[in-house]
Parts: structure tokens; sequence; C-alpha cells
């Protein structure tokens, strides 16, 4: 099986992971670089590694979150599906087995809150870690445009962990928040994140949780 270590090495995508970064720099975006993607790659991976999945299972999370932005190199928008598109080529030629290029192209098209569908482990695990990431480590340069409510709400935000409660039944985003922004304002711009998320913990057998300064913010 080919691992996230090769992936990473591969020259055709670390050119697609830098130009896209770079492309969303220019639109003042916050990081979707290296520091993201491995985020991304490490939580979807420890998810589904924490809920006992199969190793097959962890390690196409991995990649997946490795490589689920690379669609940015082309635009913004649709860059999932783009994404999938540019890489069902790049990893056959890297010796992937197609079947597990089908899970992960499948996965990276559909990872998108405005047009994404949950249809698998790996899917749901992207989706969750991808969603979820939001720090003040995001802010590029660590100097935040305040003018920018991305940007107040990621600096804002002091510590951020992801926590598979097995015995709960629950996969948990706790965050903690400066005065920099407000709860409100993280909302209004994760609504429809955090919907994603609760969707995808659910094709889990999972209930999503979101903590935040220690109250739990979507209680059924």
């Amino acid at each position: 099986m080919i691992t996230l270590q090769e992936i990473k090495q591969n020259d055709t995508i670390r050119a697609l992971v830098r130009a896209g970064n770079n492309y969303l720099a220019a639109l003042g975006y916050t990081d979707h670089g290296p520091r993201h993607l491995g985020y991304v790659s490490s939580t979807a991976s420890t998810i589904l590694r924490e809920l006992g999945f199969p190793e097959r299972d962890v390690q196409l999370a991995a990649i997946a979150g490795w490589v689920h932005d690379v669609g940015n190199s082309v635009n913004r928008h649709d860059h999932g599906p783009n994404g999938a598109v540019l890489l069902f080529p790049i990893l056959l030629d890297a010796g992937m087995d197609v079947n597990d290029a089908v899970e992960i192209i499948t996965a990276v098209g559909n990872h998108e809150e405005q047009s994404g569908f949950v249809s698998s482990a790996v899917s749901a695990a992207l989706a969750i870690a991808d969603k979820s990431d939001a720090h003040k480590s995001r802010v590029r340069n660590g100097k935040p445009d305040l003018n920018d409510p991305h940007d107040r709400v990621n600096f804002s935000i002091q510590e951020n962990q992801v926590i598979v409660d097995k015995e709960r039944h629950a996969i948990r985003q706790e965050l903690q928040m400066d005065e920099t922004s407000s709860v409100m304002e993280y909302l209004s711009i994760y609504m429809s994140r955090i919907l994603m998320c609760e969707q995808a913990a659910a094709f889990l057998g999972q209930r999503f949780e979101l903590v935040i300064n220690g109250s739990l913010i979507n209680k059924a």
C-alpha cells in the first residue's frame, strides 16, 4: 500500500499543494498549506483509528487529509471535485491500488460543505477533520486582518482539539476562544461546517459535540 510519506514526497502533489496555498493567500484566505494539511491528515486518521476501523481506512484517511485541497490550484470554487479529478491519474501513476484511489477521490470530491455527501468512513473522517480546523496558527504570518471575520475568528482560538469519546459515542471538538472574536461570529462562519460534522459523525455511529469555552453549543 502506498504510504502517506510517499504521497508527501510526490513532486506533482507537492506542486499542486503549493500552488493552491499560494492562490488562496492571494485571495486573503487562511493557511491551506502543510500546516492545515498536516492537521487534517492526523485528525482524520486518528478518528478512524480510535473508533477501531481497519488500518487500510486509517491510512487512506491520512492520505485523503493530505491531498484534499489540491483542487485549490485550479479554483476555490468546486475545489473538491476539481481535486478529485486531478488526483485520480496522479495516485494511479504513483502506484496506488485503483480501489484505494477511488476511495480517496470520492472523499476529496465530497469534502466541501456546499455540495459534499458523506458516503464512507474515510469521507466522514475527512469532513470532520477539515471542518474542525480553526486556530490562531491558521492566520498567515501571525498577523490577522481584524477587518476580516475569518481572521478574527481563527486568531481568537487559542486551543482546539478533537476528542473521540467512545463510551459516550461522541466526537467532541473543544475550543478555547479569547475576546478577539465571539461565539456568535464563530457560528456565523462555521454553521454549515458544523452541520456537516454532525452528519459525518452520524455516519460513523457517533454524535458530534461542539464545546466552546467549556459550554456545549449544539446540545440535542
